[in-house]
């Protein structure tokens, strides 16, 4: 069994964590979270949603959040963009990157932003081919890819083939998602073959929640099959609005952990990473998702 010696953490606590909390976020917060995970060795940070704030209020301030960032060298600061509304947007705002995603599960994808996987596709040509004009590096999201809140089980096949859309699109890399949590590491790995079979292992990363706790065997399971990005959320904030039941992500604290364990390679400082977790959740009022974190407490 040969392990990647580095992986990369896409670190999606500004985005998809915050987008998921009921209480007004300040941008003074989600500045001073950001800064904290780049302080830590955090190189990729989602930092915001160029969506219409009227659907997830949270990421209403994402203008002014790129607007403010301190910048550090070497750290990429990517934004997601549903549209070309939300590209512009983002670009306007001076983003590293942007992200566009789609859904293996037809009712999902109706659920979610109504309409079918293949129109919500077709959605994002021109945001291609501004970014490809713009010079803007793409990353594509497929959610659900092993189950759906509404249909139950997705067939990998069908997950694959949403990705290799993506991917001949021209997104860079494809961050698979299981957005429910239900993975267990025979349909992850079942799920990352049938994807493998199209795009190669430097081009995909997965984004695994941990409703059943299984995350980190997820992770572990991915990381056999080549698999070197991980996409985590610090304190394990977040989850998604629109899958009912979905617990948060996996945190990134923990991901940490087991890579050290491992041996593996990946540039952060788990001490301040604890640290910015720690902030957020007492800004927050909550409890640490992070075991981690919790451990380091007692």
């Amino acid at each position: 069994m040969t392990l990647p010696s580095s992986v990369r953490i896409v670190e999606v606590g500004p985005r998809d964590g915050l987008q998921n909390e009921q209480q007004p976020i300040p941008i003074e917060v989600k500045l001073e979270l950001i800064h904290q995970l780049a302080g830590a060795g955090v190189t990729y940070i989602e930092a915001g949603s160029f969506v219409n704030p009227k659907w997830i209020p949270q990421m209403a301030g994402s203008e002014e959040v790129f607007r403010q960032l301190r910048r550090d060298a070497g750290v990429c600061y990517a934004a997601l963009t549903p549209n070309m509304q939300g590209y512009q947007r983002a670009v306007e705002s001076g983003v590293s990157e942007v992200a566009i995603f789609a859904a293996a599960s037809e009712a999902f994808s109706h659920k979610n932003i109504n309409c079918s996987v293949a129109e919500s596709i077709e959605r994002f040509t021109s945001v291609m081919e501004a970014a490809a004009r713009d010079k803007i590096p793409v990353r594509g999201y497929v959610s659900c890819v092993v189950g759906c809140p509404y249909e139950g089980d997705v067939a990998p096949e069908q997950v694959a083939a949403v990705a290799r859309q993506l991917f001949d699109m021209g997104c860079y890399e494809v961050s698979m998602g299981d957005t429910i949590g239900v993975g267990t590491p025979a349909s992850v790995s079942t799920m990352l073959e049938a994807t493998l079979q199209y795009i190669p292992a430097t081009r995909l990363a997965v984004h695994l929640h941990d409703t059943y706790g299984q995350a980190l065997a997820n992770i572990y399971a991915s990381l056999q099959l080549g698999i070197a990005t991980v996409d985590s959320s610090v304190a394990g904030l977040g989850g998604c609005p629109y899958a009912k039941g979905a617990s948060g992500n996996v945190a990134t604290e923990d991901v940490i952990y087991l890579l050290n364990g491992l041996g593996i390679e990946h540039g952060i400082d788990l001490d301040r990473l604890v640290a910015a977790g720690n902030f957020i959740s007492h800004t927050l009022g909550k409890e640490s998702g992070s075991k981690v974190a919790r451990a380091r407490r007692q």
